[in-house]
């Protein structure tokens, strides 16, 4: 079971503040965008107003000129830090002997059909002392697009707030406007609300492009201060009136309606900030992950876990379009100090298929039906030769251009920090077993295929029938030569298999059904006789290379391309549980990906051990347990180990080093969606062993 809270001090110094570890952080969102909040009380990464926008805070990428947003005491405290309860708004709560302090962050929600409050895009900051007297210090330091443009900034009247006049900070960069309000207030009678003065922030010499604001509060018990960092928000009915208003004018009739019109536009899109508005919006974000949480069908073991992985992997979700991101950080590294700094924020066909797969086992059959939508648009924009993107854009689109910012110091001196993916154009075959796995699957719980559906997804089919003996740059994404990994000869199998069965199960057409069937059958004697080195008694990372041990291999019993109990995949799985030393790929229970000492991946550089393959490893161990209780009560320790790792509230990385470090981007979808199906399978074989 995973810690609900953790217990750090920290010091007083604000402008001196050193990284703080990526597992030390709390991720909210409103399917849109996410941001992370540290333990310590700042906003470390923050891209708006969608996931892959230009960030406005990137502390965590650079702990100087990022941009940040923070709140913490003047003095020493120690810092908690937990969701309310089936949710994913967050309290972080700052102690020490003479206060206490709660802040909550998150960014509204409305729940499904509440229609009589409007989407904001917000970040909302409640700041309550609930114990004596606390000193505390606000910060806002925006860095606009990716601390590369210049901004002003002006304290000036706030002309939306309800009641006596007080002042907002305006952020003004070319590109993006932001504006920081407050709500002050009391939860007691004999105790008036607190008063707040903001001021001007020199970080010049941080290397900022622009000033920031601060205040400095002295709270006492029962003072309340809400700040909320506003957005703009897409283009809204109210402004596209405007040319109608203009034009109204020629009319001469209909000025007055339509000024009142869009008078009560602007009043619902940019209410007045009160207290009260506030209260309701804070009480509909919880009311929405409540409601959400409560659909789950899961009644196995490790609730909680399985819940909080859920929850987690909707807040990857872009709700416009269904896309789900693999993380909603870029650069943060899989090694400290390393060169493998990626940028997750996009959609990957594989990542996004797993995830909707562990969605749908939950009961999630509506993010499924979206994200369906969303492949299948991208089925009508295919490349000339027939095949797919290994990701898009949310947005779907294709271009991903990837650039290095070199004006950013990257997490703990890790560079390059990289923004956009190079491995978008890449061959990787083993995609279309995913999706097509997913599809299948889709199929029995979701929305049924139309036969115009149904013909792209064929010509997928026979686009891999076309191409299954062709080299790739697989799961890993490799950045030098292309191999016959074993991994994508698997899933290509997977593709073909699925495809026969979706045709079968559906009766619908398939005129190239035989061709199928021999290339499916082709390649699984294949795969038996290349990836297999019968000396090591183990399937290879690739044909070339059937010596080189890869973690991937263990999906074989869990896409039944193989029985768990084969002997040859009892031999494999036995091999990877040894230690590097001895040859295998597992240290302390956890599982790497492959040895990059003996594999050239064309990237260089170490990495810890990795998250996916750990839990893969379980599951393949569940499996086989199902025919060894020895494997299974492997497999049982090896997933309670693993719970120690994620941490504080649940998270998971990519990746975890030899010391228990979090590394690689937070949250990581693909580490939730694994957890989820190893303590599905898990719960269901020790059900059926009972």
């Amino acid at each position: 079971m995973q810690n609900t809270n953790c217990n750090v001090q920290h010091s007083t110094t604000h402008r001196d503040r050193d990284y703080i570890p990526l597992s030390d952080h709390g991720l909210i969102g409103n399917l849109h965008t996410a941001a992370l909040v540290s333990l310590d009380g700042s906003v470390e990464s923050y891209c708006v107003p969608d996931f892959d926008s230009p960030s406005i805070f990137a502390r965590i990428l650079d702990k100087d000129k990022g941009g940040h947003f923070s709140i913490s005491p003047h003095t020493e405290f120690n810092s908690k830090q937990n969701y309310l309860p089936s949710s994913n708004v967050l309290q972080t709560k700052f102690l020490n002997e003479k206060g206490v302090v709660n802040v909550i962050d998150y960014l509204p929600r409305n729940p499904s059909g509440e229609t009589s409050t409007p989407f904001l895009f917000w970040l909302i900051r409640r700041i309550e002392v609930v114990r004596g007297t606390v000193p505390l210090r606000m910060e806002c330091a925006p860095a606009f697009d990716y601390a590369r443009a210049k901004h002003t900034t002006s304290i000036i009247p706030d002309d939306t707030q309800a009641g006596p006049t007080q002042q907002k900070v305006l952020f003004e960069s070319e590109k993006l406007k932001l504006d920081l309000r407050f709500v002050a207030e009391s939860t007691m009678e004999d105790v008036p609300p607190p008063t707040v003065e903001l001021k001007y922030l020199d970080l010049t010499s941080k290397g900022h492009l622009g000033p920031a604001a601060y205040c400095d509060l002295d709270l006492h018990e029962g003072q309340v201060v809400t700040f909320v960092l506003r957005t703009p928000p897409p283009p809204s009915e109210a402004q596209k009136l405007v040319p109608t208003l203009e034009r109204a004018g020629n009319l001469g009739v209909t000025m007055e309606r339509l000024t009142a019109s869009a008078s009560k536009l602007r009043d619902f899109e940019d209410p007045f900030l009160t207290k009260e508005l506030l209260a309701k919006l804070l009480k509909l974000t919880n009311t929405y992950w409540n409601s959400w949480i409560r659909r789950s069908l899961y009644q196995g073991s490790w609730k909680e876990a399985v819940h909080r992985s859920a929850l987690a992997l909707k807040l990857l979700i872009y709700e416009p379009t269904g896309a789900v991101v693999a993380s909603p950080t870029f650069s943060l590294p899989e090694f400290i100090g390393g060169t493998r700094n990626w940028d997750y924020r996009a959609s990957w066909i594989r990542d996004s298929s797993f995830t909707l797969y562990a969605l749908i086992r939950l009961g999630y059959t509506y993010e499924a039906n979206a994200y369906m939508e969303f492949i299948f648009e991208r089925l009508k924009d295919k490349n000339p030769d027939g095949s797919l993107q290994i990701m898009y854009t949310i947005h779907g689109g294709k271009d991903l251009e990837e650039i290095e910012l070199t004006h950013l110091d990257g997490h703990k001196g890790s560079k390059p920090v990289r923004i956009g993916n190079g491995a978008a154009d890449h061959l990787q075959l083993d995609i279309y077993g995913e999706l097509l796995d997913c599809i299948y699957l889709g199929q029995k719980y979701g929305k049924p295929l139309s036969y115009d559906t149904w013909v792209a997804v064929r010509e997928l089919v026979d686009y891999v029938v076309k191409n299954y003996k062709e080299p790739d740059l697989s799961i890993w994404e490799v950045r030098n030569k292309k191999r016959h990994f074993t991994y994508s000869k698997i899933m290509l199998w997977v593709a073909m298999d699925r495809g026969l069965r979706l045709a079968d199960k559906r009766s619908l057409p398939c005129p190239n059904r035989n061709a199928w069937i021999a290339a499916r059958d082709d390649l699984y004697e294949e795969i038996m006789h290349k990836a297999w080195n019968p000396e090591l008694q183990i399937f290879g990372q690739s044909y070339e290379e059937t010596h080189i041990l890869d973690s991937s291999v263990l999906v074989m019993p869990l896409v039944f391309f193989m029985q768990p109990s084969d002997p040859r995949f009892v031999s494999t799985l036995k091999h990877i549980l040894r230690t590097p030393d001895r040859g295998g790929l597992t240290s302390n229970n956890l599982v790497y990906r492959y040895d990059v000492t003996k594999s050239d991946d064309g990237v260089g550089g170490e990495e810890g051990t990795f998250c996916l393959c750990t839990l893969w490893c379980v599951e393949a161990l569940t499996r086989a347990g199902a025919y060894d209780k020895l494997l299974l009560q492997r497999a049982v320790a090896m997933f309670e180990d693993f719970l120690l790792y994620t941490n504080h509230l649940g998270l998971c990385t990519e990746e975890v080093s030899e010391s228990g470090e979090s590394l690689g981007n937070a949250v990581q979808g693909f580490t939730h969606v694994t957890l989820i199906s190893a303590a599905y399978n898990l719960s269901r074989t020790m059900g059926q062993l009972k």
